[in-house]
């Protein structure tokens, strides 16, 4: 059995376990999850039509067709249109089965423009929210899927250092990017698993900003928060160092912060409480006077979203469980002058917690 045909089985006990006659899927995470077929949104939908029980159903472009027949792991049935006919016919056909039935979606990321075909062509039938049971469908990685993902993180941290020896004041947040993301395609990443964030001085303090036009000064601290891609699966990684020389008053809040992530990644274990990992990092920010400071959430899971379940915040009470990848994040940030981010990525085992990411975590002046 193919580990796609199994998810598919998985998928259907889930189905029937919620009483939902058919999962609705438009490309994205899941959608690759279930198919093994990495696509974008575009002005030709694609969607997947995944029952309780028999073969899936695709809607599909003509001219993507035979690349889907056949790389598509298991049987299903098409339902094809051309450009010039337009796509209203081939929904007609695939929603005549749906009508008056319980249709599982994506309350995140369905969009209008198939949410509004189906209602039009499956009249009477129920939507229901898809994403909790999805979601604890791909929370637990497989072996190959953590093998993806340590190859992503092992790409990019010898990214990360190829660029840190070519970093320099005088330099743009830009420039800098532009490094990272020709080191990342040298070193073998299938592309950026999402718009790193590059940030200097007092932009460091803006915890998601992007990669502007600023030039580097010595006495800088620079964040670089990015990660390569493999096979759909990302790296997530953060690093903050000095750009010419040391800064004592940042420097302490550096040595908060990397306590807070140690503290983290020390406590998450199976059964611990996803919120419990997050209080850790928390307590020593809140000790040491910064508590005001740390803005967000300790991490997030980690997988073909960057962003998935279990986060690692307060409120959520998963327990931890051997497979589980995510991010170990704690940050400090002081308003116009300066920010702090040490990120690992971690997979809890059967036995504690393996840290992934092996980047130097000590201070550093580059």
């Amino acid at each position: 059995m193919s580990r796609y045909t199994e998810r598919i089985e998985r998928l259907s006990q889930q189905l029937e376990m919620h009483t939902i006659d058919y999962l609705v899927l438009i490309p994205g995470a899941n959608f690759t999850y279930f198919t093994g077929l990495r696509k974008e949104l575009s002005e030709r939908p694609f969607v997947g039509f995944f029952p309780a029980s028999g073969i899936p159903t695709f809607i599909v472009p003509r001219l993507e067709q035979i690349a889907t027949e056949e790389s598509l792991p298991y049987d299903a049935d098409f339902y094809v249109y051309t450009d010039e006919e337009g796509y209203e016919r081939a929904f007609k056909r695939a929603c005549s089965d749906l009508v008056d039935k319980r249709l599982g979606m994506e309350y995140r990321s369905m969009r209008l423009l198939e949410l509004r075909q189906i209602e039009k062509d499956a009249p009477d039938s129920s939507f229901e929210e898809a994403d909790p049971f999805l979601a604890q469908l791909r929370m637990v990685k497989d072996t190959e899927e953590i093998a993806t993902i340590r190859k992503a993180i092992r790409i990019s941290e010898e990214a990360l250092q190829a660029t840190l020896d070519q970093v320099r004041s005088g330099q743009t947040e830009m420039e800098v990017q532009n490094l990272l993301h020709i080191e990342l395609i040298h070193k073998g990443a299938h592309g950026m698993g999402f718009d790193p964030l590059i940030l200097s001085g007092p932009r460091a303090a803006l915890p998601h900003a992007t990669a502007a036009d600023r030039i580097l000064q010595p006495g800088d601290c620079l964040i670089i928060d990015f990660g390569g891609k493999i096979g759909g699966y990302t790296a997530d990684i953060t690093r903050t160092v000095a750009i010419g020389t040391d800064n004592p008053e940042w420097k302490e809040i550096y040595e908060v912060v990397k306590e807070a992530n140690t503290a983290a990644r020390r406590l998450a274990r199976p059964d611990v409480k996803a919120e419990d990992v997050d209080r850790a990092a928390r307590n020593v920010i809140e000790k040491a006077g910064y508590g005001e400071h740390f803005t967000h959430r300790t991490g997030h899971g980690l997988g073909l979203d960057v962003h998935e379940p279990p986060y690692i915040v307060a409120g959520d009470k998963t327990p931890l469980q051997s497979g589980m990848t995510f991010t170990i994040e704690p940050g400090i940030y002081i308003p116009g002058k300066y920010g702090v981010r040490i990120e690992d990525d971690v997979l809890i085992t059967k036995d504690g917690c393996e840290t992934l990411s092996a980047f130097p975590r000590e201070f550093t002046a580059i």
